[in-house]
């Protein structure tokens, strides 16, 4: 199979790294250069035969949790045998802008691991030195949407993500409805202006405008903006140790999504912990989820 893509013009935007045999279709990893975060950045795409013969297929966007890139869901996830039963694509964009030495370009870091590159919280940083690179949000709803709409075979895309991904996956899908079909989460940050970790990362991002803090956090944007998915399918794992330590707020959701009358299923996996171990047990579901909602679309 070969690379396929939907508008040739804008092919030179991107630079293939890596291609790999999967099952029935193939890894692909890309490079391009964001004019939202001032940086290259990088993203894994699983594509099915069918995409890479040039059918239209639904696609999953993940984000993934603090500390991550692209690799780590790609290598330990396990998703690409259910994805390519399906005939689903799977996007795993990086979870922040990064340094690059090769082309002078410094971007702010913190020795926290909540807080910088690898920490975006998808969010728009307003607050220096955070702004000038930390544009996630914009990154994902617009720039890497509409590039992966151009160059895919994409027919609709739902959102999902784990952690601090499962908190970017809500609040973007319900801040962006119109643009995602579906959404999941797995272990995900459902209260993050009111977390140990988010407070302090938000100071760092947003100052003291609590406005921004508000519209950044996935239970008070859920609250505001009403019932928008026909079914939202949440994993906790009981065990986890951030859930227990209350970093999570699983129980805020569901509460923010009984007020906006969402149709949540929040399963708590006995046992379980935070780790790739429970994203690999319960991947398959939220591939099947969103499935059934492309198909209903």
């Amino acid at each position: 199979m070969t690379y396929f893509s939907r508008n040739t013009s804008s092919r030179s935007s991107l630079t293939q790294v890596s291609v790999n045999r999967c099952f029935e279709g193939e890894q692909h990893y890309y490079r391009h250069e964001s004019a939202t975060t001032k940086t290259p950045m990088t993203f894994s795409i699983y594509l099915p035969d069918e995409a890479l013969a040039g059918q239209l297929c639904p696609a999953i966007l993940y984000l993934s949790g603090l500390t991550c890139n692209a690799d780590n869901v790609t290598h330990k996830a396990h998703f690409q045998q259910k994805c390519s039963e399906l005939g689903m694509i799977f996007i795993a964009p990086d979870t922040s802008p990064r340094s690059d030495k090769d082309k002078d370009i410094d971007v702010a870091d913190d020795a926290r691991f909540f807080i910088g590159q690898g920490a975006s919280y998808y969010v728009n940083a307003t607050q220096a030195p955070w702004a000038e690179h930390y544009q996630m949000q914009d990154y994902i709803v617009d720039e890497l949407y509409d590039l992966l709409r151009s160059e895919f075979a994409i027919s609709s895309i739902g959102i999902m993500g784990h952690s601090m991904g499962g908190h970017g996956a809500l609040l973007l899908g319900f801040t962006y409805p119109s643009k995602f079909i579906s959404v999941s989460g797995i272990s995900p940050l459902c209260a993050a202006s009111e977390s140990t970790w988010g407070k302090v990362a938000y100071q760092e991002y947003f100052g003291d405008d609590k406005d921004k803090w508000d519209a950044s956090d996935a239970s008070k944007v859920i609250t505001k903006a009403g019932r928008q998915y026909t079914q939202v399918l949440i994993d906790q794992g009981g065990a986890d140790e951030f859930y227990l330590e209350g970093e999570l707020q699983t129980e805020k959701l569901q509460t923010a999504c009984q007020q906006a009358e969402q149709p949540l299923t929040l399963r708590y996996q006995a046992g379980c912990d935070h780790s790739y171990y429970f994203i690999q047990s319960v991947i398959a579901d939220h591939i099947e989820h969103h499935f059934r909602m492309a198909q209903l679309s």
